[in-house]
This record gives C-alpha cells, sequence and structure tokens, in this order.
C-alpha cells in the first residue's frame, strides 16, 4: 500500500507539538497524584546495566545474569 493510502488516525494525526504537551500534561498528573517514579542513583544504575546485557546478550546470542 502506498504512503498516500494510509490514513493517519489517533495520535499519529498530531502535531509533534501536540502530542508532547498531552505528554506533559500525563506526567504532571502522574507526578500530582503521586503515582510516578523516580529512580534513585542505584536504580538508573542497575537498569542500565541490565539494558546493556540485554543488547549484548541478542547480539551475542548468550543468555545473562541480571546481577
Amino acid at each position: 500500500m502506498s504512503a498516500e493510502g494510509i490514513k493517519r488516525r489517533g495520535f499519529a494525526s498530531l502535531s509533534t507539538e501536540r502530542k508532547k504537551e498531552i505528554a506533559s500534561k500525563g506526567g504532571k498528573r502522574a507526578q500530582a497524584l503521586g503515582k510516578s517514579h523516580k529512580f534513585s542513583k542505584t536504580e538508573a544504575k542497575v537498569a542500565g546495566r541490565l539494558g546493556g546485557l540485554n543488547r549484548w546478550s541478542k547480539k551475542h546470542n548468550t543468555p545473562i545474569d541480571p546481577l
């Protein structure tokens, strides 16, 4: 199917600025309700390490030990 034949619906039809505005409102609302999560330095370090290991393991077809 050609690009001209595809109709954009929902968020795909919105401008980038409008999508950012909606996402910002959602983030602010989650913080106001106390439902958002802020990573501690340690949590962020572990998450980054696991992400890197996961990418490496997929490339080398090797399982990883999460800790």
